[in-house]
């Protein structure tokens, strides 16, 4: 809300005042958005113009140069970390970085994928299974949040930040790509040989389902998992964020555990449209999105 502008005669004075009052009475939730569904939910939207994500393809050219812009507009320093797989596909993570503090500030890390699948395998229908997947859900929904956080989040945190973009995490048990996870265990093993390593690396995914429920992860470090899900109860999201173990995945969390690195992974699996073209805007909520966003925001931010 923009401050009034306050005159100095008495009668503007009192209108003034007045209109304040007003507003304080009827619209007692109205502050300055931590985090914007909308926004977010146009970047959900924006992903899917492109088409599908899939390594090598035009809509995954077509998001790499957009996000890159998007994250610089937004004040992150944006570095992109490629290389070629054994299958010679190029990959490309996005890194938007932000260093306040220096080296003796905690280092956090949230991810997200943004690569769609080549083959809708789990298709009910049999002739969809050799089409992509639009990826609303399993790659935008993940993507839209962090891109939204990038312009939300105060420009001081008082932590070195780093949001990642994935590449190559979805093209698993498919001829000729040799696993799940591709672009994260390549950071992953890089970040292992480095002297110092992230205190935590959050990956957030498959979180736009119209009836979210997050469960905790079994893989994830439990200490990690325990101050997300405290935040998420304090912000009246304890029905949401369930305080119980569900899944255990493989997800772009994994190579950093593996590397040693505390790791959590917010992600609802019971999403019926996975790996169908039904993972479409029809099934994702901007609703979905502002809860995880705002859990989020207010666990890097303490508000």
């Amino acid at each position: 809300m923009k401050k009034p502008l306050w005159n100095k005669t008495l009668v503007i004075f009192i209108l003034s005042f007045t209109v304040l009052v007003t507003s304080v009475v009827l619209f007692p939730s109205v502050t300055a958005a931590l985090f914007d569904e909308n926004q977010a939910f146009y970047y959900l939207e924006q992903q899917l113009s492109f088409g599908p994500r899939t390594p090598g393809s035009e809509g995954h050219s077509k998001f790499v140069d957009w996000a890159t812009a998007e994250l610089t507009n937004s004040g992150w320093e944006v570095l992109h970390h490629s290389g070629l797989l054994s299958n010679k596909y190029e990959f490309t993570n996005i890194l938007a970085q932000r260093d306040d503090g220096g080296e003796d500030k905690p280092w956090i890390i949230l991810g997200a994928h943004y690569d769609t699948r080549f083959f809708a395998d789990s298709d009910p229908d049999p002739a969809n299974r050799t089409q992509p997947v639009p990826g609303a859900n399993d790659g935008a929904s993940g993507v839209a949040v962090l891109m939204e956080l990038a312009s939300a989040l105060p420009k001081t945190l008082d932590k070195n930040l780093w949001i990642v973009l994935f590449d190559a995490e979805d093209q698993g048990r498919i001829s000729g790509w040799e696993d799940w996870c591709l672009g994260s265990a390549a950071l992953a093993e890089e970040i292992a040989t480095s002297e110092r390593k992230p205190d935590a690396v959050v990956i957030v995914d498959m979180i736009g389902d119209k009836n979210l429920e997050i469960y905790r992860e079994s893989n994830s470090t439990p200490a990690l998992v325990d101050e997300i899900w405290a935040v998420a109860a304090k912000e009246g999201y304890g029905h949401i964020f369930i305080d119980q173990e569900k899944y255990r995945i493989l997800d772009d969390h994994v190579p950093f555990l593996e590397a040693g690195i505390p790791a959590a992974d917010l992600i609802d699996f019971d999403y019926p449209a996975w790996h169908t073209l039904s993972d479409d805007v029809s099934n994702v909520s901007k609703e979905s999105l502002a809860i995880v966003g705002n859990v989020l925001y207010s666990w890097l931010t303490g508000k």
